[in-house]
């Protein structure tokens, strides 16, 4: 069974669960939403992968032309397109793609956001590679992703042990220091990075050189 098969399955089981649960850190979620629309212009085409139901991508949309907010769960995007209806948001597109599987020509977007997937992905630098090819030149990732080496050697382990055992879902366990240099390889240049604790997720923003 391939990895995007595994995801698919679990998150599509934990779609619902996923729509009730309260952010984690509302602080640091508003702080992260502050940071990316002092970046975002009203001529902005953005795409957002790894979506879920939708939340962040309706948040930002009035401060964009258009969002193509993308997920590999069914579940999941039905959610965020009730919730798109039930707030009249027009300019938000939701479809249920995985990035590798979208159909997109290069060079499109002003920005894209990874928010908590990063650490998901059937391989880092793959999928930065695809980010960067997907960037117009000057274009900007911002990403917030759970770094799991820098929480220590028994929660990587666990994180290892629940996803083998189909209790959790496939993770990449990376470090913040890790992902920054992976960002680097992958040709972007990081303009800031910022986490409310060592061990909480790093928020990087990075941009595609001109």
């Amino acid at each position: 069974m391939t990895h995007a098969h595994v995801a698919r399955n679990f998150w599509n089981r934990q779609a619902d669960r996923y729509a009730r649960k309260p952010v984690a850190d509302e602080a640091a979620y508003r702080h992260k939403l502050s940071i990316t629309q002092s970046y975002l212009r009203s001529h902005m085409d953005v795409l957002e992968f790894g979506c879920g139901t939708g939340s962040t991508a309706l948040v930002h949309a009035p401060f964009v032309r258009s969002i193509l907010a993308t997920d590999l769960s069914p579940e999941m995007i039905a959610i965020a397109r009730q919730k798109a209806h039930v707030m009249a948001v027009s300019n938000v597109v939701f479809q249920d793609v995985s990035i590798e599987e979208l159909d997109a020509p290069s060079g499109h977007f002003d920005a894209i956001l990874g928010l908590s997937v990063l650490h998901l992905v059937d391989g880092l630098e793959p999928t930065l590679n695809r980010v960067q090819s997907l960037l117009k030149p000057g274009g900007l990732f911002f990403s917030s992703t759970v770094c799991v080496r820098d929480m220590g050697a028994i929660p990587t382990a666990l994180v290892g042990v629940l996803s083998a055992v189909r209790l959790g879902p496939p993770v990449n366990p990376f470090s913040a220091d890790e992902l920054v240099a992976a960002l680097g390889r992958a040709g972007f240049d990081v303009v800031s990075t910022w986490r409310p604790a060592p061990t909480k997720a790093l928020f990087a923003v990075a941009r595609k050189p001109e």
